[in-house]
């Protein structure tokens, strides 16, 4: 199996959980946006561009430059992520969710571009 699909394989897994809570408004959902400085609205439209990131890189696999755009798509939302944590004051436990998943986004370019 081709590292490209584990690693898009676990992306959608990720983006799908947390953007599905995070457009449902879920109560740990609700915390985290008011934690962060959003209000339940802004946090949806989050969860929704995570959704699409999720389908973006499925679509990926059949046509890997729609995949490279989710990626890099995903990146600057995963650095929005990140600064927002980081204005909150969150340490290391806080950050350490955009930061893994940003490794990995940044795995799956390399993978990508290797496999051309």
């Amino acid at each position: 199996m081709r590292p490209t699909y584990v690693m898009t394989g676990l992306l959608v897994l990720v983006c799908v959980f947390l953007g599905s809570a995070k457009v449902l408004a879920a109560p740990a959902m609700r915390e985290r946006a008011a934690h962060v400085g959003f209000t339940v609205d802004q946090y949806r439209v989050l969860g929704a561009l995570e959704l699409a990131a999720a389908a973006g890189l499925l679509i990926g696999l059949a046509a890997p430059t729609l995949g490279t755009l989710a990626a890099c798509g995903l990146l600057l939302l995963l650095g929005g992520a990140f600064a927002s944590h980081l204005r909150a004051g969150d340490k290391i436990p806080g950050l350490a969710p955009s930061l893994v998943v940003g490794v990995l986004t940044a795995g799956y370019l390399v993978s990508l571009v290797l496999s051309r």
